[in-house]
């Protein structure tokens, strides 16, 4: 983002208010489509800290202006972190840009009148400030940077009123405002769009041509438009203002020891308040301090599931949000249930505030959507300039046409801008949008919800979907298959019924280690851990402080959080009886980056408490001591995940430290998650959803890329990635191994090829050259895991688009690492779709072109199409509808362009001999056959099939221009030859010339022209109504193909029988020699036909000249350029088995 600052100065406004009224107001006109000019008119450039206005360029290269605000602060101060003491108090304000105390930045105020003035800006919600010693606006959030979690737990004291003061004015309120404009103001905003200010200077034209009746129709109708869109804007600005306006009472502490309630909007970062056992809705960021949450954040992620929330462990590292996700409360999440340690309340501090938010970044997110970069629209804007310039030379043919008449001046004047309107085809911007509105409706029938219709078109375009793998291309809940457990350092058979494992740690971790609480009498948490608890048989109770607390802490002989109960005697195996229960007494939740959960429980017979674990293999096995890890751990782990199952490890660790609830509080997350015993494997069998495989074969036999992005392990995704065919069985697989460099060691990267599964490994096939193979389409496939990936990334550069191009299986991916994936795979010029169950992805589908969330919400905001259908089968579908409707603007696009043409001849051809047409018959042709026909054109369904060839994304190409040009030469020479036929008739009675049109009105020449433009107009739609092979044929739009059945009978009653009273109102002229109209029918049946053919022609001939063409010449598309590439290149790439290691030189360039 790049910012310039600006100085008003009063003799430039002043200026400006004389220049506005002098150009009767299109000065301000100007400035409103352009408001960077009007500050760089107004102003004079000048250094930041001085500026009272500034340009911000944004990196889509969009200007926007702002003014820069001032505000005096007195005597407050704000420390670098909240929990500072009162005492250090300073007259500046400290921020925390990293660990080491002494690179502490500070904002400087300038002194004014002895005042400390703070200087902001507000630019899409957020707040700017200035700071003085890196000279330059910072986003506010940056104050809050350099927190520690150590920090963080300091501020349970409170802020003082005054501290409180200082950041309220800093912070700004606690609010998501959406701005909801009133209806004037809309309405100046949208009447000075361009679009509409051409048209009330093409109705004030017409009203002065005296066409009365057109100018009336065509303004009732802009009227009525215009009406609607502002009710529309309106409503969803409001819709949007009511899902971000949040104003709740907030129990909040203050550094004297007092407690008061306060309005939401009055909180600050560094308040510390107070959580409800009942729960609430959370209206800031914070993070949790003490107790423990269960929060429903669905309306973030589009995840039903209920997370538990833990305490932020109190440490030296730097507070993050999204490293700490399980220890932050989101804005716009509702706590369900919280839950106090020791009698003391859940306490939390804010840490953001109003847009700085996750909410508040949703909600910008959907108010400063991403710009739609596509093609399509450039060209549109491109297409109607030429057809400006093509109006302009018009217009000077007809001055000197109407001039040799001896037309009057005035009269010359109103003609030659009528052309102008003619060219120009006021309804275009609506036909466009009207097939997106068609397939955004269809789409809405099927169970999927779209909140950004210019998206639809992209999806025509797509050519790689990324799919998650839980929940999305198998099953969301897993089922448990079964344990191994551990004998004697060996493993043992897998025991199917968990219920049969004999007391001791392997069952206590199965029925301790998971995140799951009761609400209402039902335990919720994540679908694994449900499945988990429930194989054991065991019943988890909460203790609630009020009752059950004592029994409790007289059978462990602590307080502990929730106790499991083994099952009742008559549902436990004969041959073991459980008694005892076991006590939870802190749970660390999962985390993604970690890979792991744990537990402290306490057993009534002993007097210390236990640590079990439970996360991915190999990141458990590394925190157990080497001689608990049995010698086949990787063989038995590969075992089981070949077959697609996925694998957990467990394991333990007696704490003898921990004898008391307060200590097991303390103990810090590192010390419980090391030196741990190994306990065995949890199975569980992940199931393939049924649609699964058919849509990624449909997918692939489109030449449509499949690629799989899951955090589970390598295996287990391969095996998925295999039984949903994205990886044929007789296709090679190659491993990506990258390791980053160590002491001695530079950054590695090896391709190590898979054993086949059925044995059919071909050792030759791989030592002889490929060619054969490098033909296909994809010849092999490339799978890596999240570690490998951040290597290649940093270390390996160069390397990375050639792995991205042959890659389709990428495990153990990080959230952030999705959403890296999906912008690298743009980089290569990729249209990427992303289909996910928006938990873990959502930052992945917001980047993608087309991100589909599979979600109950019914339009979640984390992904621009949700699905209420919880498969894949909609990823077809919206490709369907993306190509259907990009073809059908196409169409609708042209059809217009033509419309405006043929009118264009026709008014020129009248133009010359000194006529026009009529009020009645320009109403005619643009209200009863065209705008009826561009809204029910776009009507035509998609394609049931899904090909391989992809619909044009490029208005200005061969196809389009030629089609455009060729049609265009047929329509002047039909109208032309109609004129020249209509001279030579016997009967014809040449016009009086010596008046223009309406008064020389009717005559042969308008009647004939009329006649065969109207057939003109419906031989195009059909022409332009394509259907194969994007959309269904034009006879399945039964409405459409019933009008334009009337329409042909109207003009063919028209041309051979005018009766009384619309031959009066549309001025015709009566030809009584029906030898000569049936000439006129016959010779709009060659045009149809004609125009039939060249259409046909084009689609077939011209494409496939051009596809032999293009083969030559290089593609644009990076991608393409590359295949091509890696298929010429020898040796083939990549090299199997060989190391390659990453230079220093290049290392240190990619850091």
């Amino acid at each position: 983002m790049e910012v310039t600052g600006y100085q008003t100065k009063r003799w430039r406004v002043a200026l400006c208010h004389i220049g506005s009224v002098l150009t009767a107001g299109l000065l301000l006109v100007l400035f409103h489509w352009k408001p960077s000019l009007e500050v760089q008119v107004k102003c004079k450039p000048c250094a930041l800290s001085q500026a009272d206005w500034v340009i911000i360029r944004d990196k889509f290269g969009q200007c926007f202006t702002t003014r820069v605000c001032t505000e005096a602060l007195g005597e407050g101060s704000l420390e670098h972190h909240p929990g500072a003491r009162l005492e250090d108090r300073r007259t500046s304000i400290a921020i925390g840009v990293s660990e080491e105390e002494e690179s502490r930045d500070t904002i400087r105020l300038h002194e004014k009148e002895e005042k400390n003035i703070l200087r902001y800006y507000l630019f899409e919600g957020m707040r700017y400030v200035w700071i003085e010693r890196r000279q330059m606006y910072c986003k506010v959030s940056i104050l809050d940077e350099g927190w520690t979690c150590a920090d963080l737990h300091l501020s349970q004291a409170g802020l003082s009123q005054q501290d409180h003061n200082t950041r309220r004015k800093i912070y700004g309120a606690n609010l998501i405002e959406v701005p909801v404009k009133s209806y004037a103001r809309l309405l100046v905003e949208e009447v000075l769009n361009p679009f509409y200010i051409f048209q009330v200077f093409s109705i004030v034209l017409w009203v002065c041509d005296a066409y009365y009746y057109y100018a009336a129709c065509i303004f009732l109708i802009s009227t009525i438009s215009l009406g609607l869109s502002l009710y529309e804007t309106r409503k969803q600005s409001t819709t949007l203002q009511n899902m971000a306006k949040m104003s709740v009472g907030v129990r909040v502490h203050r550094s004297g020891g007092e407690e008061m309630v306060v309005s939401s909007a009055d909180l600050v970062p560094g308040d510390c308040i107070s959580l409800p056992a009942d729960g609430m809705l959370v209206p800031c960021d914070a993070a949790l301090l003490t107790g423990e949450c269960m929060v429903n954040e669905s309306m973030l992620t589009g995840e039903s599931v209920p997370v538990m929330k833990t305490p932020l462990p109190a440490g030296s590292t730097i507070y993050s949000p999204e490293e700490h996700r399980r220890h932050t409360l989101f804005c716009g999440t509702q706590v369900i249930q919280a839950k106090s340690y020791v009698g003391r309340e859940v306490l939390a501090v804010v840490t953001r505030t109003g847009f700085c938010t996750a909410k508040g970044d949703l909600i910008s997110s959907i108010l400063y959507p991403k710009p739609v970069s596509f093609k399509f629209y450039k060209d549109a804007v491109k297409f109607v300039l030429f057809l400006a310039v093509l109006a302009c030379v018009g217009t000077l043919y007809s001055i000197l046409i109407l001039v040799r008449n001896q037309v009057p001046v005035g009269q010359i004047i109103i003609r030659a801008l009528d052309l102008i309107t003619v060219i120009v085809p006021p309804a275009l911007p609506a036909a466009m949008t009207v097939g997106t509105i068609y397939a955004q409706n269809r789409l809405k029938k099927q169970g999927i919800f779209c909140i950004s219709p210019p998206r639809i078109n992209l999806c025509g375009k797509i050519r790689l979907v990324c799919f998650d793998k839980t929940g999305t291309l198998t099953e969301e809940g897993l089922d448990v298959w079964g344990v191994v457990p551990l004998e004697n350092n060996h493993f043992m058979p897998i025991i199917h019924e968990p219920r049969c494992l004999p007391a001791g740690p392997l069952l206590y971790s199965l029925a301790t280690c998971h995140t799951v609480s009761v609400l209402r009498a039902q335990p919720i948490g994540d679908p694994v851990d449900l499945k988990m608890l429930e194989s054991t048989g065991w019943r988890l109770e909460m203790m609630e402080e009020e009752e059950g607390e004592l029994p409790a802490s007289q059978q462990f002989g602590m307080k502990v959080l929730a106790v499991v109960k083994p099952p009742p005697e008559e549902e436990q195996p004969r041959d073991m009886k459980h008694q005892l229960p076991v006590g939870i007494l802190r749970r660390f939740p999962f985390s993604s980056s970690l890979q792991r959960m744990s537990v402290l429980v306490k057993l009534p017979s002993e007097a210390s408490a236990h640590a079990y674990v439970k996360g991915a293999p190999e990141m458990v096995a590394s925190l157990c001591r080497k001689e608990t890890v049995p010698m086949d751990f990787s063989q038995m782990l590969q075992h089981y995940t070949t077959d697609g199952f996925r694998v957990l490890g467990l394991a333990c660790k007696p704490l003898s430290s921990v004898t008391t609830f307060e200590e097991a509080l303390q103990l810090p997350r590192e010390a419980v998650e090391s030196s741990l015993s190994f306990l065995g494997f949890l199975v569980m069998k992940n199931v393939l959803k049924p649609e699964s495989a058919p849509v990624i074969h449909l997918l692939r036999s489109a030449n449509i890329r499949p690629i799989m992005v899951t955090g589970d392990n390598m295996l287990t995704a391969m095996n998925v990635a295999r039984s949903c065919r994205m990886v044929e069985p007789k296709e090679r697989v190659i491993f990506i191994s990258a390791s980053p460099p160590s002491h001695d060691e530079p950054a590695a990267l090896k391709f190590i090829p898979a054993e086949h599964s059925q044995g059919e490994e071909q050792p030759e096939d791989l030592s002889q050259p490929r060619d054969g193979c490098f033909l296909q389409p994809q010849p092999c496939h490339l799978a890596l895991n999240g570690k490998s990936f951040a290597v290649v990334c940093e270390h390996f550069a160069e390397l990375l688009p050639k792995i991205l191009i042959q890659a389709t299986v990428f495990a153990r991916m990080l959230p952030e690492q999705k959403t890296q994936l999906v912008c690298s795979l743009q980089e290569l010029d990729y249209c990427v779709g992303m289909c996910g169950d928006g938990a873990n992805d959502c930052g992945a589908l917001k980047a993608a072109d087309v991100g589909i969330s599979l979600s109950e919400a019914e339009a979640s905001v984390a992904s621009p199409f949700t699905s209420h259908v919880a498969n894949i089968e909609c990823v077809p579908t919206v490709i369907r509808e993306g190509r259907c409707s990009l073809v059908t603007s196409f169409g609708v696009f042209k059809y217009m362009a033509l419309y405006s043409l043929v009118q264009f001849v026709s008014v020129l051809l009248l133009y010359t001999i000194n006529t026009n047409l009529s009020d009645f018959q320009f109403l005619f042709f643009d209200l009863i056959i065209t705008t009826t026909v561009a809204v029910l054109m776009g009507r035509t369904g998609p394609a049931q099939e899904l090909g391989v060839e992809r619909p044009q994304g490029a208005l200005i190409s061969v196809l389009v221009l030629g089609s455009l040009l060729l049609q265009t030469a047929l329509l002047i020479t039909v109208q032309v030859l109609s004129y020249f036929i209509t001279v030579s008739q016997s009967w014809y009675v040449p016009l009086n010339s010596t008046v223009t049109a309406p008064q020389n009105l009717p005559n042969y020449e308008n009647t004939v022209l009329f006649c065969i433009t109207g057939f003109q107009y419906l031989i195009l739609a059909v022409a332009m109504s394509k259907g194969y092979p994007f959309r269904e044929p034009l006879y399945t739009n039964v409405l459409f193909l019933m009008v334009l059945i009337l329409l042909f009978g109207l003009m063919i009653w028209l041309t051979l029988y005018p009766l009384g009273f619309p031959k009066t109102l549309l001025k015709l002229q009566g030809i009584d020699d029906l030898n000569f109209k049936l000439l006129l029918l016959g010779i709009a049946a060659l045009n149809f036909f004609t125009a039939f053919v060249l259409e046909t022609a084009l689609d077939h001939g011209l494409l496939s000249c051009l596809r032999r063409l293009r083969r030559k010449k290089p593609s644009k598309k990076l991608f393409k350029r590359l295949e091509k590439e890696l298929r010429q290149q020898q040796p083939p790439w990549p090299p199997l088995n060989q190391a390659l290691f990453a230079t220093p030189k290049m290392s240190i360039a990619v850091r």
